[in-house]
């Protein structure tokens, strides 16, 4: 969706002049020296969706994070490990240097200054968060009844995918080696898909295809790629740097059509995006 007018040159012209007198930024922040796009993207993909773990704490810059979006400029995108100051200034890039305009909504499971930074008394919110380019409505933030060794949770909206509406739900599950938590928290995420007959399921569950937590999601959902499931999981595509596929678009009333693992330099966890038949 590509916001026509004053407002939009407004944001870029703002942006430029705050990026000609910073100038680059110290590791982590939010502009890098890299020259800017010369071209805006035209318009979002209306039927693509795309999850995407940032990596926190990860050396990279918000510009850059807005740059790889860009290229591929998903209707929705699913964010994990996500700071909310992180996620704004990467949805302000977005519409300054490539005209991609999106609505944004916040699943914060902590505040944690030693993840997001911040003053003392008020850390940066940490957890999900959704960008979608068509308005967001009946927004949910859970966070799970035991997230393990770190506060998890689940956001869901409701917006618009291939022109219908859509039930999204965007996690990350209880880390790697915590099969007993995440088993929890999957019957926890599951029960709320089952509810809705068209729905998507993204995000980083950091586990494998076919271990036994994810059970109550392939009941419910296939992955985007048709080819992937557990009796198949050695086929799956992986999806971070340790060649395991830990991150999913689950499908439920939705019909894929294409998909890519995009790899990247600034996260430890490769973008998935996904071209939908939500008819």
């Amino acid at each position: 969706m590509l916001k026509r007018g004053g407002s939009r040159w407004l944001v870029g012209a703002v942006a430029l002049g705050c990026l000609a007198l910073m100038g680059p930024s110290a590791p982590g922040g939010a502009l890098s020296g890299r020259s800017l796009p010369v071209e805006a993207v035209k318009d979002v993909v209306p039927n693509r969706v795309m999850t995407w773990n940032l990596c926190n704490p990860c050396d990279a810059s918000n510009l850059d994070r807005a740059a790889e979006i860009a290229a591929y400029a998903p209707q929705v995108i699913g964010m994990q490990e996500a700071c909310a100051r992180d996620v704004d200034r990467i949805r302000d890039y977005l519409e300054a240097f490539h005209g991609l305009v999106y609505h944004v909504a916040h699943g914060s499971v902590l505040q944690n200054w030693g993840r997001c930074g911040g003053a003392p008394w008020n850390p940066g919110g940490f957890g999900q968060a959704i960008l979608s380019a068509a308005p967001i409505t009946d927004r949910v933030n859970v966070e799970y009844p035991d997230g393990g060794s770190e506060d998890r949770g689940y956001l869901a909206v409701t917006t618009e995918v291939g022109g219908r509406s859509v039930r999204v739900f965007n996690t990350h599950l209880a880390q790697r080696r915590q099969e007993e938590f995440r088993e929890d928290q999957v019957r926890v995420l599951a029960s709320q898909v089952a509810r809705h007959d068209r729905a998507i399921a993204v995000g980083d569950f950091n586990a494998v295809p076919d271990a036994a937590e994810l059970d109550p999601m392939w009941a419910l959902a296939t992955d985007t790629d048709p080819r992937c499931r557990p009796a198949l999981a050695g086929t799956c595509e992986p999806t971070t740097d340790w060649q395991s596929k830990f991150d999913y678009v689950f499908l439920r009333g939705i019909a894929p059509v294409e998909h890519r693992v995009v790899h990247t330099t600034h996260s430890d966890h490769d973008m998935l995006y996904t071209d939908l038949d939500v008819t």
